[in-house]
C-alpha cells in the first residue's frame, strides 16, 4: 500500500508543467499515429516525469518548499523503489513504439537520475545542470515525442524544433529555482539561479525567451504560419505582463522572490502554453 507521502512527492501535478514542450513536438507532426502519441503522453507524464520528481525527493530530502509541495513530507524508501519500477514500466512500454525510441528514453532516465543521484549530482553545478536539463527536457523531449508519435519510420526531426524547447525550457527553469537559494546551498547546490542573482535571474529568463521567439518566429514564418505564430504570441502576453509586473514587484523587495509567485508564475505559463500548442494541434488536425 502506498502512503499518502509516497504519492504527493511524485508531484504528478508538476508534469502539467512540462506538457507544453508535449503539445507542441505533436503539433508538429504531419501525420501521427495516435496510438502512440497517447501512449508517449502517459509514459512521459504518469511514470518518467512522476518518477523523476520523486527520486529527486528522496535524494534530495527538502524540508522546505520545492516545485508544486509547499511543506513536502519526508520521503522514504518506498518512494525510491516505487520510482524504480515507475522507470522500468516506462522503458518496457517504450519498447511498444520502437527500440531507436525506448534508447533515447534510456538516455533521458540516466540524466535524470544523474541530476539528483549523490554520487554524480549534476544538479551541484550550475552551468552543466542547466545545460542538461534544457537539452532533455526540452530537445530531447521533443525528439522522442515527434519521432514516437509520426507515422513515417525514420523520420528526420526538425532540428528548429528542438532548438525552440530547449529554449522555452531554458527561458523558464531558473525562475523555479529562484526562492530556493538558501536551501539549495545548504544541500552544497549551486544554481544558476543563485549564481545570477534575483535581478540577473530575470534578465537572463527574458533573453533566453526572447532568442526562441527568434526562432521560434523562423520556425513558423519559414513553414507559412504566420497565423499560428500570432495565436501563440496572444496566448503569451498574459505571461510576459505577470513577469514584468514580478519583476518590479523583486526589484523592490527579493522576498518577492517566494514559492507563491513562483507557482503563480508556472501555473500561468503552463496554462497559457498548453492552450496555445493544443490549439496548434488542432489547427493542424482540421486543415
Amino acid at each position: 500500500m502506498l502512503s499518502s507521502a509516497t504519492i504527493r512527492l511524485l508531484r504528478i501535478p508538476f508534469s502539467f508543467f512540462l506538457s507544453p514542450i508535449y503539445f507542441f513536438a505533436l503539433a508538429q507532426v504531419e501525420h501521427i499515429k495516435w496510438v502512440n502519441a497517447i501512449l508517449i503522453f502517459f509514459i512521459l507524464h504518469f511514470l518518467i516525469y512522476p518518477s523523476s520528481n520523486g527520486y529527486n525527493s528522496y535524494m534530495d530530502r527538502d524540508t522546505d518548499s520545492i516545485g508544486g509541495l509547499e511543506r513536502p513530507p519526508p520521503p522514504s524508501q518506498q518512494l525510491f523503489w516505487l520510482t524504480i519500477v515507475l522507470d522500468c514500466l516506462g522503458i518496457l512500454l517504450s519498447l511498444l513504439i520502437g527500440l531507436v525510441f525506448t534508447v533515447v528514453m534510456l538516455f533521458y532516465i540516466g540524466a535524470s537520475k544523474a541530476y539528483s543521484y549523490r554520487r554524480i549530482r549534476l544538479k551541484k553545478f550550475p552551468y552543466l545542470g542547466y545545460l542538461v536539463v534544457i537539452l532533455f527536457q526540452g530537445a530531447v523531449t521533443f525528439w522522442l515525442v515527434y519521432y514516437g508519435s509520426s507515422q513515417e519510420p525514420g523520420i528526420t526531426v526538425p532540428w528548429q524544433g528542438m532548438i525552440i524547447c530547449s529554449l522555452l525550457v531554458g527561458g523558464f527553469y531558473p525562475l523555479t529555482q529562484i526562492y530556493q537559494h538558501k536551501q539549495d546551498l545548504e544541500d552544497g547546490v549551486m544554481t544558476i539561479s543563485y549564481k545570477l542573482g534575483y535581478i540577473g535571474t530575470f534578465i537572463f529568463c527574458a533573453v533566453v525567451y526572447i532568442l526562441a521567439w527568434i526562432f521560434m518566429a523562423q520556425f513558423f514564418i519559414g513553414n507559412k504560419q504566420g497565423h499560428q505564430l500570432l495565436l501563440v504570441g496572444i496566448f503569451f502576453i498574459p505571461v510576459i505582463v505577470y513577469f514584468m509586473r514580478w519583476f518590479v514587484l523583486v526589484r523592490k523587495n527579493y522576498r518577492e522572490a517566494n514559492f507563491k509567485n513562483t507557482m503563480k508564475m508556472n501555473w500561468l505559463a503552463a496554462t497559457c502554453t498548453n492552450i496555445s500548442f493544443l490549439i496548434l494541434l488542432i489547427w493542424r488536425w482540421i486543415e
